[in-house]
């Protein structure tokens, strides 16, 4: 099986494509042969020397994949099911997706709706199972179409995906970005507005700023989530997921109580089973009605990875990055 792998030996990294024999950890894995898998800003960070993701010193990279079951003992996934596979310790811990074949627990599958092909499975990714479950825990929260909706990193896998969602689902999304020059593409993803990363919120010399978001989705952390909470609406909540900018958070308690707003903060690794058949449900929902096509940036082989995962790391990236291994 062709697969690519990270090293790290005495200080210094090695990733590149080698011929490897599958293997798998329990007699109850389940091997998928993987038909796509997709580039994640997690899987950027696995390939990175000294980093405190990735938990061996050698594996097979790729926290996620979409494929067909071709070996099971378990009744409840026969073989020819069509799945999706992330979660866990996938491509961080042991051998991920970045493979032509993958062994894996139970309980990292989701089974694809019919709607989703595995192709489009790997266009929503972890990157798009993210941006619906924020979406989704937005609406359990109380969020109306009423108002606008922020969301940050918007060229971003999560983002992107975000503004499809929530404008197929009736709201109006802002997208904040730092690219200006994605605002054409941004609107054809639904947005209505775009602005940049310091149009947030206002009175940067107050407590508080002004009142103006309804929702957000926020894909980048640090002094922007700061700035999110101090804008919310009141009873307003920030759906949380990423780290881009800093895993820190620096800000105060006035927003909560005084606005009470809520951070929600929203996981796609160990996603209990019920989100992910909410979260896969509601996906073969839009899948009726939406073209994912638009969120793919490029298609690669695995001897093009080293250079998609440079480009995500940089933030160079514009919707999501398919491997075709």
């Amino acid at each position: 099986m062709r697969a690519f792998v990270v090293k790290e030996v005495e200080g210094s990294l090695h990733l590149g494509v080698e011929q490897r024999e599958v293997k798998s950890t329990a007699d109850t894995d389940l091997l998928i042969t993987v038909e796509y898998s997709g580039v994640n800003f997690k899987d950027a960070l696995v390939a990175s020397i000294g980093g405190r993701v990735r938990r061996v010193p050698e594996l097979v990279g790729g926290v996620d994949a979409a494929g067909v079951i071709t070996s099971s003992t378990n009744d409840e996934w026969p073989v020819g099911t069509r799945v999706a596979v992330h979660g866990g310790d996938l491509g961080v811990a042991r051998d991920g997706g970045f493979a032509q074949s993958v062994y894996v627990p139970a309980k990292f599958l989701s089974a694809l709706p019919d709607s989703v092909s595995t192709r489009d499975a790997m266009i929503i990714g972890t990157a798009g199972f993210t941006a619906m479950a924020s979406v989704l825990a937005l609406e359990h929260h109380g969020l109306e179409p009423t108002g606008e909706v922020l969301v940050t990193g918007a060229t971003g896998g999560v983002g992107s995906h975000a503004i499809t969602f929530l404008s197929a689902r009736g709201y109006l999304a802002v997208a904040s970005t730092g690219s200006p020059a994605q605002s054409q593409w941004l609107t054809q993803r639904g947005a209505v507005r775009i602005i940049g990363r310091d149009e947030i919120a206002d009175k940067p010399d107050r407590v508080l700023a002004s009142e103006r978001w309804s929702g957000a989705v926020d894909c980048v952390g640090g002094e922007t989530l700061h700035h999110i909470l101090r804008s919310l609406r009141y009873g307003a909540a920030v759906a949380a997921s990423g780290l881009v900018a800093s895993p820190e958070l620096h800000t105060n308690v006035y927003p909560f109580i005084t606005r009470a707003v809520s951070l929600l903060g929203i996981d796609a690794v160990e996603a209990r089973d019920h989100t992910r058949r909410a979260v896969w449900q509601a996906i073969g929902e839009m899948a009726k009605t939406i073209d994912f096509e638009p969120l793919v940036d490029h298609v690669v082989r695995l001897e093009e990875l080293p250079e998609a995962l440079e480009k995500i790391r940089n933030a160079q990236t514009r919707g999501r990055i398919l491997v075709q291994p």
